[in-house]
């Protein structure tokens, strides 16, 4: 087992042009796993609203939700840097709500960082939460608990005044001290000029190859989570179908008494 990823690390790898690889987890096997194979960063996403919870947004995740969920991936997390989301409105409404919550991820669920969505108008909450000692990734572009606002999930930053606005974003949440920003769905030369500019790493998700790093819901990375087919999603198996094929074949060897086995029995 390779030595702890720590924030050091993570910004040490933006400064020698290592490219940072990160995924999704939601319990423990996954980030078992996760962790085994060397990935960098594993996030704890509000995206288990979805895939595990079966919401159609984020934004019905609760504090309590993602305190179970952190907790379950942190038992099988020992080398990766455990960064937990913070729901919607956990934060929003006022920046002692932001700061106590951040401290029930850290406290409660274990995370090692936490991650808030939005630009300027949360970077005082970043700042408070940053001044306690709790590291913040910040996430900019398409941010999916503003979604009703966006009026959908297309790509932001194609205009040139909402780019302009994601780049001073940016800009403000590096300020405020967030030692990386997620980059969501926004044009790559956009996401490449972010990235230049910033002394902290960037995370792509939908926004090209020129980020410091990349993330993936593994859900879609593995085509086990098969509802949608997202542009910026490469599969790299196809576990929906597997998973399939074996439950159809373990109800034809039940039905057909070919399992258990002589050798399956005691």
């Amino acid at each position: 087992m390779k030595d702890k990823i720590r924030i050091g690390n993570i910004l040490k790898m933006k400064a020698v042009g290592k490219k940072i690889s990160a995924l999704t987890a939601y319990d423990f096997t996954f980030s078992y796993l996760l962790d085994q194979s060397g990935i960098d960063i594993i996030l704890v996403g509000d995206s288990c609203g979805n895939v595990c919870a079966g919401y159609e947004t984020t934004i019905p995740v609760t504090m309590d939700e993602m305190i179970y969920h952190c907790k379950s991936v942190k038992r099988g997390v020992k080398r990766a840097l455990l960064v937990g989301d913070m729901p919607f409105m956990s934060y929003q409404a006022s920046e002692e709500d932001g700061l106590r919550n951040a401290g029930r991820l850290i406290k409660e669920g274990g995370v090692e960082a936490v991650k808030l969505e939005g630009g300027k108008p949360i970077c005082r909450i970043i700042e408070k939460i940053v001044d306690v000692g709790i590291p913040v990734m910040g996430h900019l572009g398409l941010t999916p608990q503003s979604v009703h606002g966006y009026g959908g999930y297309s790509v932001r930053g194609k205009r040139t005044k909402e780019a302009d606005q994601i780049k001073s974003d940016a800009l403000a949440l590096q300020k405020a001290g967030v030692f990386a920003i997620v980059l969501e769905k926004i044009p790559s030369h956009l996401a490449k000029e972010i990235s230049k500019e910033l002394d902290i790493p960037t995370i792509g998700i939908g926004a090209g190859k020129y980020c410091d790093g990349q993330i993936l819901v593994t859900y879609d990375m593995l085509g086990l989570f098969d509802k949608m087919n997202l542009k910026f999603v490469r599969n790299y198996g196809n576990l929906a179908e597997e998973i399939r094929s074996s439950v159809k074949q373990y109800i034809e060897d039940v039905q057909t008494e070919n399992f258990p086995s002589a050798n399956e029995s005691y």
